[in-house]
C-alpha cells in the first residue's frame, strides 16, 4: 500500500503541553484497532484489537499490532480503554497483558465482561477492572476520561473524550446513530454537541461506511424480514451471525418465540457471549425458547433454531461443518433454511459462497444479504457523518478505523462542513496536537505481527512468501553426494517434486547439466557445500522456468561423502 507520508523519520522528543497521537493499528485496515495517546510523559491506549488473516497470511491464525514503539514504555501506561467488546477492539488485550500484566483495563460492563472470559482462555489472571458507563467521568494520570453512549452493532459500546492540558480530544469508537435501536440506547447526540460547545481539539471518528451515502438502515428494519424468514420455513431454521450481535440473536429469538419454535446456540463462542449477555442483562430469552443443541435435535424439524456461528465462511467454525456435513449432530435436510445475518468481510467472499454452495447442495434454501435485508451494518454513513461534524464543530480531525478509501472519503466530508485542518494519516503516522493544531511530525514502525499457534511474532513477511510459493508452485528436492577430496559428483542427483504436477522422470535431461555445473565450481575452487547448494539451484531453477514457466521452492542437499 502507498504511503501518504513515506519520507518521515522517527519524531522529534514531544514538546512541553503538547499532546502525541500513535496509531499502531485500524488506519488502513479494517481491523487491529489500538491508538496510543502521550501526555506529560505517561500513555493511554484506546482499544487492542487483532486483524483476522487473509488468503495472502497461509497458516496465520491471528495478527496483531506491533508493540514495539511503546515496548520500553509500558511501564508508563495509565490504562486501556476498550470502546466496545469486538475482537478488532479487545482481541489483543491478552497479548499486551502477557508485556506487563498489571495495565488498567477501562470500558463497559459488557465489554469487560467479554474480554474477562478471553483473559480466562489465556490463563490470565485478573487485572485492575474500572468498570463504567455513559456520562461516567475519570481520571487516570494527566487524562480526564468522559464517556459517552453510542450506538453500535453490539451493545454497551462507549465513545470517549479525552481532556488534557493540550486540548480536548473525542474519539467515536465504532458507532452509528439507529434512531430506533432494539435496546432503546441511541448514541447521545446532546453530550456531542456539549463537547463541541466547550471545544473539541482533535476528533477521531469511524470511517468504515462513509464512502456509503445516506444514513445507515434502522436494526428494526431486519425484524419484519427474520419474521417472514419464519413465516415461510417448514423445517429447521439456522441462522448465522457474528458471535457478539446480541441485538441480531434478540430478534431471532423473538422470532422463534412468535412462531412457537425452540433455539439452540451452536459453536463455542456463541455459547459463551450469548451467556455473558443473558446474564448481565442485556439478551432477553423468552420463556421456554432456550435449549442445548443435543435436546433439540429430538424436536420436530419445524420447531427447530439453530444460532450458529461461521458467517464469514470460516472453516472451523460451526456452519462451515455443517455445509460439509461433518459437524456432530446437525445435518442438513432438503427443506432446511440458512439464513446468513451479517454482512460480508471484504476478502471472505469465496469461503462464504463456498458456504453457500455446499449448503444448497443438500437442498437448503439459503437466505443471505445479496437476496433479502437481513443485516444492516453497525457503522455511520457519510449523512451521520456530516452530521456529527456539524454538531461537533472539531478544530481538527483525524479520520480513524478504515481502508485508505474510506479515511479519504470521511476527510473529505469533514473537509466539506467547513474543519479547519483534516489529517489522513496509516499507522505508525505521528499526529502532534500543539497549541490547537494538529500535524504529522514523524513515524515509528509499525508492522504485522502474526500469531502463528503458539508462536507470537516468529513468523516473518519472508516466511510467508515461502508458504505462498509453497502452495501455489509447489517444491523440489535435489539431492547430490559429492566426493570429500576431489569434488567430483559421486551420487545423484536425486530430483523429486511435490505439489506441482512435474513428474520425476521429466527431470533427466536437466541431471548432467547439475554435475557439469558442479564440476565447473569446484574447479574454480568452490567447495563450500553452501555454495554448491547455491549452484544447484541456480541451474535446476533457471530450467524449470525457462521449460515449464513455473517458480517452484527449491531445496537443494549437497553431502559430502
Amino acid at each position: 500500500m502507498s504511503h501518504p507520508h513515506p519520507e518521515l523519520s522517527t519524531p522529534a522528543p514531544l514538546p512541553n503541553g503538547a499532546l502525541r497521537v500513535i496509531p499502531l493499528g485500524g488506519l488502513g485496515e479494517i481491523g487491529r484497532n489500538m491508538t496510543v495517546f502521550e501526555y506529560d510523559g505517561r500513555l493511554l491506549i484506546v482499544d487492542c484489537g487483532v486483524l483476522f488473516p487473509e488468503d495472502n497470511h497461509p497458516g496465520v491464525d491471528l495478527i496483531l499490532p506491533d508493540f514495539e514503539a511503546i515496548r520500553d514504555r509500558l511501564d508508563r501506561v495509565e490504562a486501556l480503554v476498550l470502546t466496545h467488546g469486538h475482537e478488532d477492539h479487545i482481541g489483543a488485550t491478552p497479548y499486551l497483558l502477557r508485556e506487563r500484566g498489571d495495565i488498567p483495563l477501562v470500558g463497559s460492563k459488557l465489554t469487560l465482561a467479554l474480554l474477562d472470559s478471553k483473559l480466562r482462555e489465556h490463563r490470565l489472571r485478573e487485572t485492575v477492572h474500572h468498570v463504567v458507563k455513559e456520562g461516567d467521568r475519570i481520571t487516570l494520570g494527566p487524562f480526564d476520561l468522559e464517556f459517552v453512549a453510542v450506538n453500535h452493532s453490539i451493545p454497551d459500546a462507549l465513545a470517549v473524550a479525552i481532556r488534557t492540558g493540550a486540548g480536548t480530544v473525542l474519539h467515536t469508537g465504532d458507532f452509528k446513530m439507529d434512531q430506533l435501536p432494539l435496546d432503546g440506547r441511541i448514541t447521545d447526540l446532546r453530550s456531542f454537541a456539549r463537547l463541541g460547545e466547550e471545544g473539541v481539539d482533535l476528533f477521531l471518528v469511524d470511517s468504515t461506511n462513509a464512502e456509503t451515502p445516506g444514513f445507515t438502515p434502522s436494526e428494526r428494519g431486519i425484524t419484519p424480514v427474520i419474521d417472514q424468514v419464519f413465516r415461510d420455513s417448514e423445517q429447521r431454521v439456522i441462522v448465522a451471525c457474528f458471535a457478539s450481535h446480541v441485538h441480531r440473536v434478540q430478534q431471532v429469538l423473538d422470532a422463534a418465540y412468535a412462531h412457537e419454535r425452540q433455539v439452540a446456540y451452536v459453536g463455542r463462542s456463541m455459547v459463551r457471549n450469548m451467556g455473558i449477555a443473558r446474564d448481565l442483562g442485556f439478551l432477553k430469552v423468552p420463556p421456554n425458547t432456550l435449549v442445548d443443541a443435543k435436546e433439540l435435535a429430538e424436536l420436530p424439524p419445524q420447531h427447530q433454531v439453530l444460532i450458529s456461528t461461521g458467517s464469514q465462511g470460516e472453516p472451523m467454525s460451526a456452519l462451515s461443518r455443517i455445509a460439509q456435513r461433518n459437524h456432530n449432530f446437525v445435518h442438513i435436510e432438503e427443506g432446511d433454511t440458512v439464513l446468513l445475518a451479517s454482512s460480508l468481510i471484504p476478502g471472505n467472499e469465496n469461503a462464504v459462497f463456498r458456504v453457500i454452495n455446499g449448503l444448497a447442495r443438500w437442498g437448503a434454501r439459503v437466505v443471505h444479504k445479496g437476496n433479502a435485508m437481513v443485516h444492516v451494518s453497525g457503522h455511520a454513513s457519510a449523512g451521520e457523518l456530516l452530521y456529527c461534524y456539524n454538531i461537533v464543530k472539531p478544530r481538527n480531525v483525524l479520520p480513524v478505523h478504515g481502508e485508505m478509501r474510506h479515511m479519504i472519503a470521511n476527510a473529505e466530508l469533514a473537509r466539506a462542513t467547513g474543519v479547519p485542518n483534516v489529517v489522513v494519516a496509516e499507522d505508525g503516522v505521528v499526529v502532534d496536537l500543539v497549541d490547537g493544531v494538529a500535524s504529522v511530525t514523524g513515524k515509528v514502525d509499525c508492522g504485522y505481527v502474526f500469531v502463528d499457534g503458539s508462536s507470537v511474532g516468529d513468523v516473518t513477511e519472508s516466511d510467508l512468501k515461502d508458504r505462498r510459493i509453497l502452495g501455489e508452485e509447489g517444491f523440489i528436492s535435489v539431492i547430490v553426494v559429492v566426493d570429500s577430496v576431489t569434488g567430483k559428483v559421486c551420487g545423484g542427483p536425486e530430483i523429486h517434486a511435490r505439489g506441482n504436477a512435474l513428474d520425476d522422470s521429466v527431470f533427466d535431461e536437466i541431471k548432467q547439466p547439475i554435475i557439469d555445473a558442479l564440476d565447473r565450481a569446484v574447479a574454480e575452487g568452490n567447495t563450500d557445500s553452501y555454495q554448491l547448494q547455491q549452484t544447484v539451484r541456480r541451474v535446476i531453477g533457471r530450467w524449470v522456468n525457462q521449460t515449464h514457466r513455473r517458480r517452484p521452492m527449491i531445496i537443494p542437499v549437497v553431502v559430502e561423502a
